[in-house]
């Protein structure tokens, strides 16, 4: 099949060609998905948050006029992701180990590195549990934190496409990231030994 840009996909898809939109949900789902996931916490969660987006973005497809699509979905992944955690009304615990979130291509983790590799059981389990330590810091952050880091540190969003998704200036984004990332490294000394050493206080490498 020919290799189509987003752009020739969306014209298509907002000419009411139903195939087009299927490969741009193929194209983004991964992203997607993944967005959901780091925000809710949860699979089931970020499951219905995803599909949910999907559905919104062809509803809206009509409107789009340009720019970074990824960012405009994004936009609406996390306005489904808001509503969903509305809707749930607790902070999901769902250990995240057994899904590798962080190990789809492209993708950093929102303290640092945890590139798998040819790791052996051990380091397997430490990853495992260094995922789960992380998650449960990204689910302490207030959800405007959580957003930025997922954005930029998760997915690699640069600031402006990052401001784009959110509808915020480009001081907030800077601002919010400044912040999450403190509270991240604040509660991740709480993990001790799961840490790298390059993750540690100073005080903690000696």
């Amino acid at each position: 099949m020919t290799s189509m840009t987003d752009q020739q996909l969306i014209e298509m898809a907002q000419s009411g060609d139903l195939t087009a939109f299927n490969r741009l949900v193929v194209t983004h789902q991964t992203s997607v998905y993944n967005v959901a996931l780091r925000i809710m916490g949860d699979p089931a969660a970020a499951e219905d948050a995803a599909q949910e987006a999907f559905i919104s973005a062809y509803r809206k497809l009509a409107g789009f006029r340009g720019g970074s699509f990824r960012a405009w979905l994004m936009r609406i992944v996390t306005n489904a992701c808001y509503d969903e955690l509305r809707r749930y009304k607790r902070r999901p615990q769902t250990p995240l180990e057994e899904l590798n979130p962080l190990d789809e291509p492209g993708e950093v983790d929102s303290a640092g590195m945890l590139a798998a590799g040819d790791e052996g059981p051990e380091a397997a389990v430490d990853r495992a549990e260094l995922s789960r330590a992380l998650q449960d810091c990204l689910d302490r952050l207030p959800f405007e934190f959580r957003m930025v880091a997922v954005l930029v540190d998760v997915q690699g969003f640069d600031y402006r496409e990052a401001a784009e998704a959110i509808d915020k200036p480009l001081g907030t984004v800077k601002s919010r990231l400044a912040r999450a990332r403190s509270r991240m490294q604040e509660c991740l000394q709480g993990y001790g030994e799961l840490l790298p050493l390059e993750m540690r206080l100073e005080s903690e490498r000696t």
